[in-house]
């Protein structure tokens, strides 16, 4: 009985330690797809069942100023601070592709919303842009706290 109960014990340990490798809540490193600069400290959180992200930090050089505005952005978010901008809206869990999807990305350096998947694989998050069939896939890093 004991066993039985230390086997049940190790299994739900094994699968909630499974799930938190797997969950992109967090904050997370972009990296730029074509230079590979870091860019960002993206936070990844819920809104109810939908997956948002915002602006948490950025890397600039001198030149880029503390914290640029959106300059090339529309309506609300013309002129708005990137820092704190929420650039990852309404994004649903396909469990069956095991990926985020339905939902869009802004990109504040061009103020140009896509549409948005995002998946983990080896612990890197691929995030991926898209219009019809062209798109852009960035691989993001966990932001690893001490």
């Amino acid at each position: 009985m004991a066993n039985k109960k230390l086997l049940c014990i190790f299994v739900v340990l094994i699968s909630i330690t499974a799930s938190a490798q797997e969950s992109v809540l967090g904050k997370w490193i972009t990296i730029d797809d074509e230079t590979g600069i870091k860019k960002s400290v993206i936070e990844l959180f819920m809104k109810g069942n939908r997956l948002h992200g915002r602006v948490d930090e950025l890397y600039l050089t001198p030149e880029e100023g503390e914290n640029p505005l959106c300059i090339e952005c529309e309506g609300e978010l013309n002129g708005e601070p990137v820092r704190g901008m929420e650039i990852l809206t309404k994004m649903a869990y396909d469990a069956e592709d095991k990926e985020w999807a339905e939902g869009e990305i802004l990109d504040p350096e061009n103020g140009t919303t896509y549409d948005c998947k995002l998946w983990l694989e080896d612990g890197k998050l691929f995030v991926r842009g898209y219009v019809a069939f062209f798109y852009r896939t960035q691989t993001w890093e966990r932001l690893k706290t001490n």
